[in-house]
């Protein structure tokens, strides 16, 4: 749920889109349409399912069912001085595999995601801004409801090798109300955002991705997130099931401190670096997340979280078949849960064969946790009593791209 970079539709974020150039599964095709006085318009979105199973997870929890995945229709306006982009819909499609822990004696980092239109403080408005692009300028700028910069994985699971992401998704920001300026000098550009990260309503998060276009084949990218204040214990959140701001249902309580340090004064560095060679598409990512000692947001001790991935994307030619997936490895530093627990160190992968006939797609995504170390083993693990190292996630996705 923390970014999705589809519908950047400005000139000066081109370097973002090519990114995914190569990747296994083709994305929306957009359908133009006159939009009168508008100009040229483009239409385009999505809609899946998936079926699951999990081993080892926390008692209570159902380890399989089916569930409804995301649901978005986009509009874009992309050329003229004034242009924007509107997403109405849901999205609930990607899964962090190892996050469904037993964690603080029987409960639980996270639930299998369901497709709700009350996640953000927008209700159904998934996506929502406004650019503007000067002619002949490098500099564009854009407001309201805009993507997160940070990270290489989306949050519509079409637009990412696997519907299974990684520990590094999990701790990144989302969707998020504020400005953006993007400044591109020849193959580098620069985005700078301000809002309320994670749409807490608390307006104080700065981030920051630069670009480089080194070739077709090679593009570097180097991203910044963090609080520039305290966010507080009363900012809005959503998590998991929750609905925005929800201060009642059990596991929903709107107060950011209970949801983890990621929220709350954290600065996160992080970079990933897109390589392609005919149909392979290869992306190594490493992040780094800190949160100093606040005590009045309960963290005594500063914490902090390493992650690394390689994801892999791979297009069998002549055929409607591909293979995606990823190696990813954490380490989480001190007495807070980033992931799969206090103290925890984890290695994971997921493996994902996809089958796509032009608009239509199915996707099985087989991935695994393993839990190198736990320091605080009995509150942080797998299955009932949090004593089990391994968890297993499955999916069988089908959906339906315009």
């Amino acid at each position: 749920m923390r970014r999705q970079l589809l519908g950047l539709g400005f000139a000066a974020a081109s370097s973002l889109l090519a990114l995914h150039a190569a990747q296994a599964m083709t994305g929306p095709q957009p359908i133009t349409i006159d939009g009168g006085p508008l100009g040229s318009l483009s239409l385009s979105g999505g809609v899946d399912g998936y079926g699951y199973y999990q081993s080892n997870v926390p008692d209570g929890i159902t380890d399989d069912g089916v569930n409804l995945g995301s649901g978005i229709v986009e509009l874009q306006k992309t050329s003229g001085v004034l242009q924007f982009t509107i997403m109405l819909g849901s999205q609930g499609g990607v899964i962090t595999v190892g996050a469904n822990t037993n964690y603080g004696g029987g409960y639980y980092n996270n639930r299998l995601p369901q497709t709700t239109i009350s996640n953000f403080s927008t209700g159904p408005l998934y996506e929502g801004y406004i650019t503007v692009a000067p002619p002949n300028s490098p500099v564009t700028v854009s407001a309201g409801f805009l993507p997160s910069l940070e990270g290489y994985e989306a949050g519509l699971d079409w637009n990412n090798p696997s519907q299974l992401v990684t520990s590094i998704y999990y701790v990144q920001n989302s969707n998020a109300r504020g400005v953006q300026a993007a400044v591109t000098e020849g193959p580098v550009t620069a985005t700078v955002q301000f809002g309320d990260g994670f749409d807490t309503g608390v307006f104080n998060f700065l981030q920051a991705l630069v670009s480089y276009d080194i070739n077709s084949s090679n593009v570097l990218n180097v991203y910044y997130g963090g609080n520039l204040g305290r966010t507080g214990l009363n900012a809005k959140i959503y998590s998991g099931n929750c609905t925005y701001g929800d201060n009642t249902t059990p596991g929903c309580y709107g107060r950011v401190g209970s949801y983890g340090a990621q929220f709350v004064n954290s600065q996160m560095l992080g970079a990933y670096y897109s390589y392609t060679m005919g149909n392979l598409n290869l992306v190594p990512e490493v992040q780094y997340v800190y949160a100093k000692t606040d005590h009045m947001v309960g963290l005594d001790k500063s914490t902090s979280n390493f992650a690394g991935a390689v994801f892999a994307d791979y297009a069998f030619a002549n055929t409607p078949y591909s293979l995606g997936g990823w190696l990813s490895y954490e380490d989480s530093i001190g007495n807070y849960s980033w992931y799969a627990g206090p103290k925890s160190e984890a290695v994971s992968f997921a493996v994902s064969p996809t089958w796509q006939y032009k608009d239509l797609f199915a996707r099985l995504n087989g991935g695994a946790a393993y839990l190198l170390n736990n320091k605080q083993f009995s509150t942080a693990s797998y299955g009932d009593h949090g004593t089990d190292k391994v968890q297993f996630t499955g999916t069988l996705e089908a959906g339906l791209l315009f």
